[in-house]
């Protein structure tokens, strides 16, 4: 009789693990077939911009920026010659999705680290049709106090400044990508009559001309105003202190399997995110413009 038991569990449990076996062969089947859409970006900047690119575990990114003179006295042979600003940095995957960075920038000697995390990413079935991604960072401005610098510094804690952005990203095919990034910009000090925060949207793209060039372009817009009521009868537009032009950018990109150089124009000189979004005052359509590029190194170890 105990047999006859036996058997009659075996029975009913057999199906049901069965089922289970089956389903974890489709789990296993869809996994496989859910492969991440390829990069939309060659570079971790796309001009002024971060992208989405994160970099693989225990990788490790050289980052070069340079931004010339602005073009408007040829006597410095178009701001080759002129004042120029740089930023040197690196940056090291310390996951999958997450990297960090440091970078030391040479106007008000910003010393930079940086984080950036990938939360979604695309899929090549479109299961997730975009990549969504989280950078921030935190300067110092580590100038020597002096009756020009502005604002004045008081205290450590007013050198500090915070950027954050989520940056979504579509691949809309091998030659085309397009990026949405809205953004928070704070300064621990800032002018009299000046809000601390500032949030702001960049549109950037990239079209690819050839395997190895692209075209790149890379807009930042600006979208709450300064606060004046400290400041009366002094309008926006008129004192340099307030006046705050769009970043516009334009240019080429050529890459190879472990770098990617990137020559353009643009009215962006700050290089650190919230310096530009805050303090810019080079309005492009009056011709304050200037040439710049970036290189980025990956080495894989």
């Amino acid at each position: 009789m105990k047999n006859y038991i036996y058997i009659l569990i075996v029975l009913l449990i057999l199906p049901f693990t069965v089922m289970a076996q089956d389903s974890d062969e489709v789990t296993q089947d869809t996994i496989v077939k859910e492969k991440l859409e390829r990069a939309a970006f060659e570079s971790s900047y796309i001009i002024e911009n971060p992208t989405n690119v994160v970099l693989n575990k225990n990788a490790m990114e050289i980052q070069m920026n340079h931004r010339f003179g602005i073009i408007d006295n040829w006597n410095d042979l178009g701001g080759i010659w002129g004042a120029a600003n740089i930023r040197l940095g690196v940056a090291y995957g310390v996951h999958e999705r997450v990297t960090l960075g440091f970078g030391t920038t040479k106007n008000r000697r910003y010393q930079d680290f940086s984080a950036k995390v990938a939360i979604l990413r695309q899929t090549r079935s479109n299961t997730m049709p975009i990549s969504l991604t989280y950078f921030g960072n935190m300067a110092y401005d580590a100038r020597e106090q002096t009756s020009t610098n502005a604002p004045p510094i008081n205290y450590h804690q007013d050198r500090l400044s915070y950027f954050h952005q989520l940056i979504v990203v579509r691949r809309f095919s091998p030659n085309f990508s397009l990026q949405f990034a809205p953004s928070l910009s704070h300064y621990n000090a800032v002018y009299d009559g000046m809000s601390n925060t500032r949030i702001s949207v960049a549109f950037g793209g990239r079209y690819k001309i050839s395997p190895n060039t692209s075209i790149l372009f890379d807009y930042s817009q600006p979208l709450t105003q300064f606060d004046t009521d400290k400041d009366p009868g002094v309008a926006i537009g008129a004192n340099p202190r307030f006046t705050n032009h769009p970043g516009m950018s334009l240019g080429f990109e050529f890459g190879t399997s472990g770098h990617a150089f990137q020559l353009f124009i643009t009215n962006y000189s700050g290089i650190v995110p919230q310096d530009n979004y805050v303090w810019n005052k080079n309005d492009f359509f009056d011709g304050k413009f200037m040439l710049g590029f970036n290189i980025t190194r990956i080495y894989n170890f």
